[in-house]
């Protein structure tokens, strides 16, 4: 694990006796971003994947459209400094991911359990994963945070900046769904979230409406398809 992620600490175990013990925490930094000479947002996060978090954060909020809407990209000493290209112009709040993507029950289980086995939540239990697959099958970018929302933004950053086909792809996260994680995925145009956490009423109903396909609570071979049951095989069959 790269030493910018995790740091060796001392600190006191008390378990029955008191006593010194070391171990590795996962890193906190701030990256402060701007945009064309603006402070725009610090955001508090896992030093790694800066660049991704950068490009999909911006995504995010609707400063760009595409990867190709920036001009350049430098980070140095903590400070994203982002020139744009071009400005987006306002989004579409009603967007519908439109997407012939359906995939089995198996596959969700498989996304799920691959964003699980991040080396750094084993050793620290600290940290929240994401993860996007091509066709619900082929893992092309597993990221870790301290916040989901964090992760999230560094695989859609990532997916932008590789020209990845958002409609052909499942979103995987740990941790609950609220409104804005949904807000992310519509606006990529993922159909389908596949998570160990739960939704919110109110990401329920932005999914239903954007057309995407929400698989909650899913655990060993379980799950809850919350809305649009039709993308996952067999779910919308009595």
């Amino acid at each position: 694990m790269p030493p910018r992620v995790l740091k060796t600490v001392d600190y006191t175990r008390a378990s029955g006796e008191c006593g010194p013990a070391r171990e590795r925490i996962v890193r906190e930094a701030a990256l402060t971003i701007s945009v064309d000479g603006n402070p725009f947002a610090t955001a508090m996060l896992m030093p790694s994947m800066e660049k991704e978090f950068v490009v999909g954060n911006l995504y995010a909020h609707g400063v760009i459209g595409s990867a190709g809407d920036i001009k350049s990209l430098d980070i140095i000493n903590n400070t994203a400094r982002v020139a744009l290209a071009k400005k987006k112009k306002g989004g579409d709040l009603s967007a519908i991911v439109r997407s012939d993507l359906t995939v089995t029950a198996e596959d969700i289980f498989n996304c799920v359990k691959a964003i699980l086995k991040s080396e750094v939540f084993t050793e620290t239990e600290a940290v929240h994963s994401a993860g996007l697959f091509l066709d619900g099958k082929e893992a092309l970018c597993i990221a870790e945070d301290l916040g989901r929302h964090n992760a999230l933004d560094k695989i859609i950053g990532w997916g932008l900046l590789h020209g990845v086909d958002f409609n052909r792809t499942v979103a995987a996260s740990t941790g609950r769904q609220p409104s804005e994680m949904i807000i992310k995925c519509r606006n990529a145009g993922i159909p389908v979230i596949a998570t160990k956490g739960v939704p919110t009423t109110l990401a329920i109903e932005i999914a239903e409406k954007s057309g995407i396909t929400i698989a909650g609570l899913v655990r060993g071979d379980t799950m809850i398809v919350y809305s649009r049951p039709g993308r996952i095989e067999g779910a919308d069959e009595e």
